[in-house]
């Protein structure tokens, strides 16, 4: 609706996880590199963690851009499924064909879907999103296939990306020989007051934002008091505050435009 008003090439407040608008604070880029570092050289397990909306999934689908063809990945995004489920899964994302319908033929045919790769000198990453809704016994299976390897390297890495309370699950005694296989770690922190200022210009310019549009010192200080520095509430917070800028005609988005938007989104 705003965007021809403000000379906008796309929405720049969206919350789906698009890599391009992803903004580099020095949290998140220490975030992905960590996690690049894990899968590049064959740590086997990765654990990424953050509170709703902290940009994990972004991340993830950055990593999984620059991976390269010497990689080969696959994402779960659904991660309520059995363990037999997970397993049809990954062979799918992997492109593989199933050549029999229980565990221990799935197991058989990633194992040398492994093999042949490592053969050529690939590595293959595996991201599991919403990591902390898997259940203990999906866990152990995911824990079962850090024994698909060679004497010398990991067949297969993956990251496990979740809430804080992914942190909390892998604490459970039943759970202690996955913790202990999980060699790099990174907990996304929130965006800091300056960072939330540089995350909308950036989002604006990735849009197509000139310098014409912009939002006040005093509407940004309001959006990262109230959504705490949450890069999804931010977005929502600025998208609709766009939306109020529009309506009122303004292209200085100020903090009158933010309360409309806070009072938009609370109902």
């Amino acid at each position: 609706m705003y965007l021809s008003f403000f000379n906008l090439k796309e929405a720049p407040f969206n919350i789906t996880p698009d890599p391009r608008f992803l903004f580099f604070t020095p949290n998140h880029k220490a975030a992905y590199d960590h996690i690049f570092y894990g899968i590049t050289e064959r740590k086997g397990f990765i654990e990424l963690t953050g509170e709703v909306g902290s940009g994990k999934t972004t991340l993830c689908r950055a990593v999984l851009a620059d991976l390269g063809p010497d990689t080969i990945t696959a994402l779960i995004l659904n991660p309520s499924l059995t363990e037999t489920q997970l397993l049809r899964a990954m062979l799918r994302d992997f492109g593989l064909e199933r050549k029999g319908r229980d565990r221990l033929s799935l197991v058989e045919t990633l194992n040398s879907f492994l093999l042949e790769r490592n053969r050529e000198g690939r590595n293959v990453a595996l991201f599991i999103d919403e990591a902390q809704d898997l259940t203990p016994q999906v866990m152990e299976q995911v824990r079962l296939l850090s024994n698909l390897e060679t004497d010398q390297q990991k067949l297969i890495q993956i990251v496990l990306c979740g809430q804080p309370e992914l942190q909390q699950r892998l604490k459970r005694p039943d759970l202690r020989q996955l913790r202990q296989r999980i060699t790099v770690r990174y907990h996304l922190a929130p965006l800091t007051r300056p960072e939330t200022g540089n995350y909308i210009r950036h989002r604006l310019r990735v849009a197509g934002g000139t310098s014409a549009l912009e939002f006040s010192d005093r509407a940004v200080d309001r959006i990262q008091r109230h959504s705490k520095g949450t890069p999804r509430l931010v977005n929502a917070l600025a998208d609709n505050a766009l939306l109020a800028g529009y309506v009122a005609q303004k292209r200085l988005i100020d903090v009158d435009c933010v309360e409309r938007a806070i009072k938009q989104l609370e109902g």
